[in-house]
């Protein structure tokens, strides 16, 4: 990434990962994404905010070789997982006067996994104050935007927030600023949903924290910076309000084609109904896809064929993920088919423990289809348009 200039003496530094598919060896990443650190020159003082992926870090030098940087004060770490932090030992390495700037949790994280000396750091709490001079850096605690130490800054004269994971994207542009926001708000929803709806409830509090900031620009770790903040503001609000849309989501998997025509039946009958229903097979499905999905929907039907006494694995898997990702669904059920018995439900309703959805009745069926299984299916969808009408959805 080249270094752009974002206001008099306010850079990026960071780095673009153009090619980079996979996060956390779990979250894919279709347009890559990028390691985004900012550079402050106060007229006394310079402050680097975060790093980039240990992978970037020859970029991240360079960038502030091209700028000329010959000294660096402060390195301002809002958080301690590593494509943020990953770069700060070398960067301490190049510039041994620096001090890292960070509230008390983060530095116990960063000593544990970067092994940085205690005497490095300087700890900062909810509400202080940092002084480059002409510059005033005011650092905001975010507790679980996304871990528990995630932190911001305000710059109070120029009115830009740097919010570490708050209103990211991955997303690899060249663009600095948001310039397709219908593009982009489909890269910073699948972001959310990923990253941030476990803590819906925790990031909604957070919001609110910062709503009466001036804020002209919002930058943050991941994606392109904001310089119209209502357009992600809102979103944010509207994705971690408690309201939800007439959807329903239909993750499946099917060994022999039963659950596959009862999954058909299902989604004929809600769409004739007027649900908007989305079914996805799990073994296809990109997981961010899915994610995305549950930010807005009513109701989770669960579509699999019963394995050695249970939900088939893959079936389970997704079921993990919504029980760990904690979508504001109000309604779920299963359908499926087995062959000579087991506990499907019961082992699903062990693991939905973190949802706060009420079960209607499942569909479960020994073999193939029959008439009298297509009516029960039918009748379930006909139960949740019903749910739907009741609780105000439609």
């Amino acid at each position: 990434m080249a270094v752009r200039k974002i206001e008099d003496n306010i850079y990026s530094v960071g780095a673009i990962d153009w090619d980079r598919r996979l996060f956390d060896e779990l979250i894919p990443l279709p347009e890559g994404t990028s390691y985004n650190s900012y550079i402050i020159k106060g007229s006394e003082k310079a402050a680097l905010i975060d790093t980039v992926n240990p992978t970037k870090i020859d970029e991240l030098l360079a960038n502030l070789e091209q700028l000329g940087i010959s000294k660096i004060d402060y390195i301002i770490s809002h958080h301690a997982e590593q494509d943020h932090s990953g770069g700060i030992p070398d960067v301490l390495d190049k510039f041994p006067q620096v001090k890292v700037v960070t509230n008390p949790k983060c530095k116990t994280f960063l000593m544990e996994l970067l092994l940085i000396p205690e005497d490095k750091f300087i700890q900062k709490s909810d509400g202080d104050k940092l002084s480059l001079g002409d510059k005033t850096l005011e650092f905001i605690i975010a507790p679980w935007v996304h871990w528990p130490e995630t932190m911001l800054t305000y710059i109070h004269q120029d009115k830009i927030i740097f919010t570490c994971d708050f209103f990211g994207s991955h997303l690899a542009t060249p663009n600095l600023f948001a310039e397709d926001e219908d593009s982009l708000y489909i890269s910073a929803k699948r972001y959310y949903a990923e990253i941030m709806m476990p803590f819906r409830k925790t990031v909604r509090n957070n919001l609110d924290k910062i709503k009466d900031y001036d804020i002209q620009i919002i930058a943050p770790s991941h994606g392109p910076l904001h310089n119209n903040p209502k357009f992600i503001m809102d979103a944010y609000r509207d994705w971690t309000s408690d309201e939800v849309k007439n959807q329903v989501l239909v993750p499946y998997i099917s060994m022999h084609g039963s659950t596959e025509i009862m999954v058909e039946k299902l989604v004929d009958k809600l769409l004739q109904e007027g649900i908007y229903v989305k079914p996805f097979h799990i073994t296809h499905t990109d997981i961010g896809e899915l994610a995305m999905a549950l930010v807005d929907c009513a109701t989770v039907v669960l579509g699999t064929p019963t394995v050695l006494a249970g939900a088939h694995p893959q079936a389970i898997y997704a079921v993990f993920l919504l029980n760990a990702l904690r979508p504001k669904i109000k309604f779920i059920s299963v359908i499926g088919s087995y062959g000579w018995g087991g506990r499907t439900l019961e082992q699903i309703q062990s693991i939905i423990t973190n949802l706060d959805a009420e079960l209607i009745p499942p569909v479960i069926i020994k073999g193939y289809p029959k008439q009298d299984d297509i009516k029960a299916v039918e009748s379930l969808a006909e139960t949740i348009a019903q749910k739907h009408k009741q609780a105000g959805i439609f």
